[in-house]
């Protein structure tokens, strides 16, 4: 699966789990992808880091973001 077949060109995932986020949620995953492409490192430290930093930024407890990305990655597997 292509990062880029989830993210629009404007960076809105279109999924049933990212239309069922609060707005806070909707922004703060948008400013995850624009952090994640500053970051340096692996592609695991870069997301890490930005998951963090955007949770920090948007004062959203870390488990939201890792419940989210559960609930996007089990709905693009087709598992939901």
């Amino acid at each position: 699966m292509l990062v880029s077949k989830i993210i629009k060109e404007n960076r809105v995932i279109d999924s049933k789990s990212f239309n069922n986020l609060p707005p806070l949620m909707k922004e703060a995953m948008n400013d995850i992808f624009d952090v994640f492409e500053k970051e340096t490192g692996s592609i695991v430290e870069k997301f890490e880091n930005a998951v963090v930093k955007v949770a920090e930024f948007h004062n959203i407890n870390v488990e939201k973001f890792y419940e989210y990305f559960d609930k996007e990655i089990l709905e693009q597997l087709g598992e939901k």
